[in-house]
Order: structure tokens, then C-alpha cells, then sequence
């Protein structure tokens, strides 16, 4: 019970941080051009709420099989939770949307490599990893879209 306390507390620190580096970005992303397909603005909480709700049971399943700080998979989903902490003060912090660009593509690759161990460790925490990774390939492209569009 207290891996999968930490496993949340990790998710909320980093949504929290996340949250912080974006406040007030509603306004700012509605000012943006943005393609058609853009979602509103006030789906993104729920969305990663659910999310980041996921990514924790995920990474404690996989720690009780591993509880290891040393295992490749716990290490790999703490490089993407760095670059997922990464974009929201690139890209809504400071602007840098063209550095947030680069930031998410390495957090998508970030991620297919901890679905890809967590899978070997516990299958039902990769598959719990889908979701996220759908989002943020989705993420992506709308990072690079707005970026083209703003520069």
C-alpha cells in the first residue's frame, strides 16, 4: 500500500508542477492559432487527470513485481515523468514551443520504451500506458501545429 502511495504522490507532485507552470494557460492557448481539430481547453484536466491516475496504478504494479530503484523499467518511466514535468514550462511558461516540440517527441519515445519494459514485467501495466501514449503522440502533433502555425 505504501509503493502505491508513493507511485500517486509522484503523479500529483509532478501534475501540481505542471499545473503551476501553466496557470493562467488557458487564455494564452486560447489566444494561439490552432488547427481545426484543436480540443477546448477545459478537456485537458479531465483528461489528464484520468491519465495520470493510470500512469500510477501502472508504475506500482510493475514496482511490486521489481521494487527496485535500479530497475530499467522504473528508470524509464521516471525519464518520461521528467520530460512530461519538461513541457508545460516550455511551452506555456516560456514559450518555447519549439523546445516543447523537442521535448514531447522524446517523451513519446520515452514512453513506447516504458510500455515496452513495463509489458515485460506486467502486461496490464503497459496496457494501462496506452491511453497516455495515444494522448501524447496526439499531444505531438498538436505541439507541432500550433508551433507552425505561431511561428
Amino acid at each position: 500500500m505504501a509503493a502505491f502511495l508513493v507511485s500517486l504522490v509522484v503523479v500529483i507532485i509532478v501534475a501540481t508542477l505542471g499545473g503551476i507552470a501553466s496557470a493562467g494557460a488557458a487564455g494564452e492557448y486560447g489566444n494561439l492559432a490552432q488547427p481545426g481539430w484543436a480540443p477546448p481547453s477545459y478537456l485537458f484536466g479531465p483528461v489528464w487527470s484520468a491519465l495520470y491516475l493510470l500512469m500510477a496504478v501502472a508504475a506500482w504494479l510493475v514496482w511490486r513485481v521489481n521494487p527496485r530503484w535500479r530497475n530499467p523499467a522504473i528508470i524509464a518511466y521516471g525519464v518520461q515523468l521528467v520530460l512530461n514535468l519538461l513541457w508545460s514550462p516550455l511551452f506555456f511558461g516560456l514559450g518555447w514551443r519549439g523546445l516543447a516540440l523537442i521535448d514531447i517527441v522524446l517523451l513519446d519515445v520515452a514512453v513506447a520504451v516504458t510500455i515496452t519494459l513495463f509489458w515485460k514485467i506486467r502486461r496490464p501495466a503497459a496496457v494501462m500506458l496506452l491511453p497516455y501514449f495515444a494522448w501524447i503522440l496526439f499531444a505531438t502533433a498538436l505541439n507541432y501545429s500550433v508551433w507552425a502555425l505561431n511561428s
